[in-house]
C-alpha cells in the first residue's frame, strides 16, 4: 500500500500547529494548496478584537529536526529571495520543533532586506529566543502589524528615507527630506524635545553629523571659551563648512530647526524622557552626554573583555540565561536570528578574549553586536559632567559578581 511520506506528516504537523495558534487567538488563517510551492504556506489576516484588519502576511512554515543548528533553526532562501524581499506582502518563517513542540518565528522580509541583493544570505536566521506561543502572541502580532503597516500613511516615507539612509525612524521622530541641484538626498532627523539633529547625506555615504542650529551658523554662541577667553568650536559637532553646505542648503536645515522647535512647543503632554537613563531623577532637567559612537564601542568592548578575563564562561552563561527570557523586544529577536546564522560571527564571539582582541577594529561589527546582545541588557549614557566611566554605565545580562569583603582578625 502506498505511504505518506515522514517528511510531508512533519510538515503538515507544523502548519496545524501554526493555524491552531493563531486561531485560537482570533486570527485568520487560510492556507495555500500544497500544489502550489512558491515558497508560502499560508496567508494570515491579524485582528484586532472582533475586528478584521487589513495586516496580512505570508507565511513559510517548516517542521522537523533537520531545520535545526547549533544556534537555532533556519529556512533556506532557495529561489524565493526576490518574492520574499520585493513582494507587497512581507514573508515570515515559522519552524515547529516536534521535540520541543514549539514554534518560532522570523521576519524574512526583514531580514533579506537588511543585508541587501549584493549580500543575500542563503538561509533566514530563526533564534531560539523567537518562541511563538500563547505568552508572546501580543508582542508578535504587534511587530508583525507595525512591519506590515510601514508602507502606510506618514510612516511610508520614514520607511523609504530609512531603508535608503540605513537607519531606523521612530514614527514620533522628526524627519525631513531635501534633494539639493545635484540629486544629492539630505535627511534632517531630530528626536522630540532634542536640541541637536542628525544629518544624512548621500554625498557623505549616509555618514550621521550632530548639528544645532548655533553650530551650522557658525554662532559664537555655539563655542566655549578657552582659559584665555576664545572660542573654541564643540568637537563633537559639524559647522556648515564641515559638511560642504551651500546656502540654500544652510537655509534649510535652518527652517527645519525652526519648524520642530515650534512643533516640540505646541506638543501637549508630559515632556520627553529618555527612558531608563541613571541620570534621570525626575528632579529637574536632565544633562546627557554626546559621545561618539566609536569612543562608546571601545569602552563597551574594554569592559566586555574585562569581565570575560575573569569569567571565561561568561558568554555561555549569558546565553543561557537570554534562552530564558520570554520578553526580549521582537526587534532584538529578530536581529538574533540573523546573526546566528553566520557561524564565522559565532565563533568569533565564542572566542572572544583578550588574545584574540585588542581593539574594536579586530572584531567583525556583527559579532560586536551579537557579543553586545548576549552580554549587556541595557547602555545609558548619562551627563558630560560625569566621570567617564559614570557617563557610559552598563547593565549586564549576568551582574557582575562582588567580592566578598574579607573578615578583620
Amino acid at each position: 500500500m502506498p505511504k505518506i511520506p515522514k517528511g510531508r506528516r512533519v510538515g503538515q504537523a507544523a502548519v496545524n500547529a501554526l493555524r491552531t495558534l493563531l486561531e485560537e487567538h482570533g486570527h485568520i488563517v487560510q492556507e495555500i494548496s500544497g500544489q502550489n510551492d512558491f515558497g508560502e504556506d499560508c496567508y494570515v489576516t491579524f485582528t484586532d478584537g472582533e475586528d478584521v484588519t487589513s495586516d496580512t502576511i505570508k507565511v513559510q512554515v517548516k517542521g522537523g529536526d533537520s531545520w535545526r543548528r547549533g544556534n537555532g533553526y533556519v529556512v533556506p532562501v532557495d529561489r524565493h529571495r526576490d518574492t520574499w524581499s520585493e513582494g507587497n506582502i512581507p514573508v515570515y518563517c515559522v519552524v515547529y520543533d516536534p521535540n520541543s513542540r514549539n514554534l518560532y518565528w522570523a521576519n524574512a522580509t526583514q531580514q533579506l532586506r537588511r543585508f541587501g541583493s549584493f549580500n543575500a544570505p542563503r538561509f533566514i536566521g530563526i533564534s531560539p529566543n523567537a518562541v511563538l506561543d500563547d505568552t508572546t502572541m501580543d508582542s508578535f502580532v504587534a511587530q508583525a502589524r507595525r512591519y506590515v503597516g510601514r508602507y502606510r500613511d506618514r510612516q511610508a516615507v520614514l520607511t523609504h528615507l530609512g531603508e535608503m539612509s540605513g537607519t531606523e525612524f521612530d514614527p514620533a521622530d522628526r524627519v525631513m527630506h531635501f534633494v539639493n541641484g545635484n540629486d544629492d538626498d539630505l535627511i534632517f532627523w531630530k528626536r522630540p524635545g532634542d536640541t541637536v539633529a542628525t544629518l544624512l547625506l548621500s554625498a557623505q555615504e549616509w555618514e550621521p553629523a550632530w548639528v544645532t542650529l548655533e553650530s551650522l551658523m557658525s554662532s559664537e554662541l555655539s563655542m566655549p571659551e578657552d582659559q584665555n577667553g576664545r572660542r573654541l568650536p564643540d568637537p563633537d559637532l559639524c559647522t556648515a563648512e564641515d559638511l560642504g553646505l551651500n546656502q540654500s542648503e544652510i537655509m534649510w536645515v535652518a527652517a527645519c530647526f525652526i519648524s520642530t522647535t515650534q512643533a516640540d512647543e505646541s506638543e501637549e503632554g508630559e515632556p520627553v524622557e529618555c527612558e531608563g537613563c541613571p541620570s534621570c531623577t525626575g528632579e529637574g532637567p536632565e544633562e546627557h552626554g554626546r559621545i561618539e559612537a566609536d569612543v562608546i564601542h571601545a569602552y563597551v568592548l574594554d569592559r566586555i573583555l574585562d569581565r570575560i578575563d575573569a569569567e571565561p564562561d561568561l558568554v555561555q552563561r549569558s546565553i543561557r540565561a537570554m534562552r530564558g527570557e520570554s520578553d526580549l523586544e521582537p526587534s532584538i529577536v529578530a536581529e538574533l536570528g540573523s546573526l546566528e546564522t553566520d557561524p564565522r560571527v559565532v565563533r568569533q564571539v565564542n572566542e572572544l578574549s583578550r588574545a584574540t582582541v585588542e581593539t574594536v577594529d579586530d572584531i567583525e561589527p556583527e559579532a560586536y553586536r551579537l557579543a553586545v546582545l548576549y552580554l549587556i541588557h541595557y547602555i545609558y549614557v548619562g551627563g558630560p559632567s560625569l566621570p567617564f566611566d559614570e557617563q557610559v554605565r552598563i547593565v549586564w545580562r549576568i551582574p557582575v559578581p562582588t567580592t566578598p569583603t574579607p573578615q578583620a582578625r
